[in-house]
């Protein structure tokens, strides 16, 4: 029996990294073509989506955060909606780690989908002993 493919979550700052250019680009890009050859499974919340939208619209225009995400729908992501079983994990993961609100979406998820979450972002730091991350490198 063949094994399930390695499922990665990624952050809004794994995502943005993607799309911008920016540290852990690479890796976030390898994982993607990965994805594209079905050898794993990569994820991202709705939430964490809508955060780097906002993120995109409020730095370079309504236009610009309409273009982020004709790109990321063709992409070999698979969305996750929000469940209300994922509302009460993000806040438990939010009263109980110093983390804001949308990375506790983030962690739920990769929680949920017994995955990896992909980010450069220290917030995730504190979830360590509960959640398996892995780092984007600095460029």
């Amino acid at each position: 029996m063949k094994a399930e493919p390695a499922r990665y979550v990624l952050d809004s700052y794994a995502l943005l990294a993607f799309l911008q250019g920016e540290a852990g680009m690479a890796r976030v890009k390898a994982v993607l073509n990965a994805a594209e050859r079905d050898e794993c499974q990569v994820v991202l919340s709705w939430i964490n989506l809508g955060e780097v939208l906002y993120i995109t619209e409020r730095e370079q225009g309504l236009h610009r955060a309409r273009a982020v995400l004709a790109r990321v729908q063709v992409l070999p992501i698979k969305m996750l909606e929000v469940s209300s079983q994922m509302v009460l994990e993000a806040a438990h993961l939010k009263a109980t780690h110093p983390i804001s609100y949308a990375d506790a979406f983030a962690a739920a998820a990769a929680l949920s989908q017994q995955a990896v979450l992909l980010t450069g972002d220290a917030e995730f730091a504190s979830l360590e002993p509960i959640l398996r991350v892995e780092w984007l490198g600095k460029a």
